[in-house]
């Protein structure tokens, strides 16, 4: 017989025993009149309010301020495809950041499906519950068919965090990067190391954000991505006709000869001859956790800015920083869906923060900080209502 593999002394499992969060009331249910207004036969006035007027639903019900957050369990932090139950302890975290840093409450929707038909139609059907679906550890490419068919069939926003999340602080570290380095967005020759969910939102992203698509490299585990491939489709495909616009092949090695920045979000090793081969004066964000693509300290002796996903580097490139104000400004406006002027919004919200102290270790405000989600949620209810996606 195996051990267990749960170890009731691990303070890990000490917290996590009974979950990490729970349902409490908002309202006092103390007297034979706190139950007529709270449930019956008051709340069947507010039902048949609701019923002639749907838009009353975000006044008088949680939806105005709640999310689901929605996993297959196929792509869970690094543990891969782990399953729903599995993923749950996470999306159940997700909910608790939610709530500490944005007043944002989520419930944790852990799907027993990986099929795309599927999810959408569960998600879809549960959607009148809530006024915004964060989308979580679905793996790619399903995760943009996810996306794409829900925000196109819901009137709430949707927003896929892996991808979105960290391609927004993404282009608020290189924004604030560049800044200290007295250069421009325009003028930066970028590689992103890594094809999937993360590294077809952060190239878009930062392209969106001022990066020229002429000067930014693609890889994937087969090298660059560029016309000289045969056989892409989908997004790869897409990459290969908007960006690296001199047709360089080979592997991530060329792709970084003379580059100004690497992105990587592959959990693929980078050797160090290959960041000694970048331009000087370079800036690396090596985000695979736990295990970076390239060692913090090894990419320091030839760069001059380097960021992680870790908590214990400086230059914690954290979806935190993001998420919980992207949805809390999202929600504030009403807001329909998210348009890519909300993710830049945001960007240059959580950019904004630090600005006037930026040090080559202090690139993004830690996630702690809090004055990160009131910028963020502030900005993109802006920008929301600039781009005309409001209720």
């Amino acid at each position: 017989m195996s051990s267990s593999p749960v170890d009731p002394a691990d303070p890990v499992f000490r917290l996590h025993r009974g979950g990490k969060m729970a349902v409490a009331s908002t309202v006092p249910l103390t007297s034979r009149e706190d139950l007529s207004l709270a449930y019956t036969p008051g709340v069947a006035r507010v039902c048949e309010a609701i019923a002639a007027d749907p838009t009353l639903a975000d006044d008088y019900t949680w939806a105005s301020h709640t999310v689901a957050v929605v996993t297959d369990g196929s792509a869970v932090l690094g543990l891969g495809n782990i399953g729903p139950r599995a993923a749950l302890p996470v999306m159940e975290g997700k909910a608790v950041l939610f709530k500490q840093f944005a007043g944002v409450d989520a419930v944790p929707v852990c799907l027993d499906t990986q099929d795309v038909d599927e999810i959408v139609a569960v998600v879809r059907a549960l959607a009148p519950s809530f006024g915004g679906i964060n989308l979580e550890d679905i793996s790619a490419p399903r995760c943009f068919e996810v996306e794409r068919r829900l925000d196109e069939a819901l009137d709430i926003p949707v927003f896929h965090d892996d991808q979105h999340g960290t391609a927004i602080v993404v282009l608020a570290a290189l924004r604030n990067a560049a800044t200290l380095l007295d250069r421009k967005l325009g003028d930066l020759r970028v590689t992103v190391s890594g094809a999937g969910a993360a590294g077809v939102a952060v190239t878009k992203m930062l392209i969106a954000g001022g990066v020229n698509p002429d000067q930014v490299v693609v890889c994937d585990s087969k090298g660059i991505i560029g016309r000289h491939r045969s056989g892409l489709t989908g997004t790869k495909a897409d990459l290969a006709a908007s960006t690296n616009a001199g047709g360089r092949e080979g592997d991530v090695t060329e792709a970084l000869r003379g580059a100004d920045v690497l992105i990587g979000v592959s959990g693929g090793q980078i050797p160090e001859a290959a960041i000694a081969g970048m331009a000087p004066g370079g800036i690396v964000f090596a985000l695979a956790n736990p295990t970076p693509e390239v060692h913090p300290e090894v990419a320091a002796r030839h760069v001059a800015v380097v960021a992680t996903g870790r908590s214990d580097y400086p230059n914690q490139i954290n979806n935190v920083l993001a998420f919980p104000g992207v949805f809390r400004g999202a929600l504030d406006a009403r807001a329909t869906r998210i348009t890519d002027g909300m993710k830049v919004a945001a960007a240059d919200a959580i950019a904004g923060v630090v600005a006037e102290s930026l040090t080559a270790e202090a690139i993004v405000p830690s996630p702690l900080d809090p004055r990160v989600a009131p910028a963020v949620a502030a900005a993109v209810a802006e920008a929301a209502r600039r781009d005309g996606v409001t209720r």
